[in-house]
């Protein structure tokens, strides 16, 4: 067994050594079952007893309904109008969208169609960004502007 020194508050150590007579027994007794006893109520080193610890944690909430529902409309509600899954999400989900979004889904799909794109097949490489974004003939900033 090794030594340790530490330095406690001088209320603590008057506890401590309260404690220690009180229960016939020396302060370093007291603080190596006082370590062991906070030791045993910490996670342990694989760092997954937070996992174990919430596992479960909604089974018997009332007050969102069916969890798996609640997880999907969650999850639904941050879809975009340029997601690849936007139709099929205000499908199932149509009160979470509006005429606005459906502006800019349509918008999105334009812009896909004239770069010869569908929804879902990404971008433009790097190397045709730029022409991108010629085509679209974005405003040059003026060099001599002060920023």
């Amino acid at each position: 067994m090794k030594r340790i020194l530490a330095d406690l508050p001088d209320d603590d150590i008057e506890w401590l050594e309260h404690l220690a007579v009180q229960q016939g027994r020396s302060r370093a007794s007291v603080l190596r079952d006082a370590v062991s006893s906070y030791r045993a109520q910490s996670p342990t080193t694989t760092g997954l007893d937070w996992l174990e610890a919430g596992f479960g944690a909604w089974k018997d909430r009332t007050d969102i309904g069916d969890a798996v529902v609640w997880q999907r409309r969650e999850r639904a509600s941050w879809t975009r109008p340029w997601d690849a899954d936007y139709e099929d999400v205000r499908a199932e989900f149509p009160d979470l969208f509006d005429a606005q979004d459906d502006r800019e889904h349509d918008l999105h799909k334009d812009w896909l169609a004239k770069h010869g794109l569908k929804l879902g097949e990404g971008y433009p490489a790097i190397d045709n960004a730029v022409s991108a974004a010629q085509a679209i003939d974005l405003p040059k900033p003026d060099k001599r502007a002060k920023r």
